[in-house]
Formats: structure tokens, C-alpha cells, sequence
């Protein structure tokens, strides 16, 4: 099961967004909400109370 790239939560199969990069590298994310937060606004997940990244650096 692939985790989303910004949030960490694990995704179903089939589900979710795939982003690829001009360099190759791929991004998952399970909603547009954290594929704007990342792409777009560019924020940082350990900052983003939602995220498990979040939980696990408190």
C-alpha cells in the first residue's frame, strides 16, 4: 500500500493522485488537499496539524 507523500496516511489501491516530476520522481497523495499543500503552497508537513508527520514529531 502506498502512503501519501504529504500526510502519511496509507492509500487504497487505485486511489489517490501520482505526481511525477521533470526529474523522474514520483509523489502520492490521497486528496487534492494535500497535493495543494504541498505543490502549490509549498508547505511543509511536521508543520501542518492534520499530517501524521506532525504527530509523530510531538
Amino acid at each position: 500500500m502506498p502512503k501519501c507523500s504529504f500526510c502519511g496516511e496509507d492509500m487504497e489501491r487505485g486511489t489517490g493522485l501520482l505526481f511525477v516530476f521533470k526529474s523522474g520522481k514520483t509523489a502520492n497523495f490521497c486528496s487534492k488537499k494535500c497535493e495543494k499543500n504541498q505543490l502549490k503552497l509549498k508547505r511543509k508537513p511536521r508543520e501542518q496539524r492534520w499530517t501524521q508527520h506532525y504527530v509523530k514529531g510531538k
